[in-house]
């Protein structure tokens, strides 16, 4: 599925939130920042632009936003039947999340 964002739309990726399923995004043209939460929940900040993947595991509290250029074309890859819901924080309540959490605490 293709996604292509402008500066109004883009607002609601700006929102910090986790999905319960595994994201995966390829950009496809343009640019912008992923932004997701560390060990100490400080933001994290990575640039994206064309032919970059990233994958996001379920749980991650994460954002995204555009650079100066104002634009991205990106493909959202999914395992299964496509699932969109955001859960905006906090949303520490949901398994995913508490997985997540706890694979943290594993590598430490």
């Amino acid at each position: 599925m293709y996604i292509s964002l402008d500066k109004e739309q883009i607002k609601i990726f700006f929102e910090e939130h986790l999905h319960l399923d595994d994201e995966i995004r390829y950009i496809l043209d343009g640019s912008g920042y992923f932004d997701v939460r560390d060990k100490e929940d400080k933001w994290i900040r990575m640039y994206m632009e064309k032919g970059d993947m990233i994958t996001l595991p379920a749980g991650i509290y994460h954002r995204f936003t555009l650079d100066e250029n104002n634009y991205v074309k990106a493909m959202r890859l999914f395992v299964g039947e496509p699932v969109w819901t955001p859960y905006n924080r906090p949303a520490d309540q949901f398994e995913a999340r508490q997985k997540y959490v706890h694979s943290l605490a594993q590598t430490a």
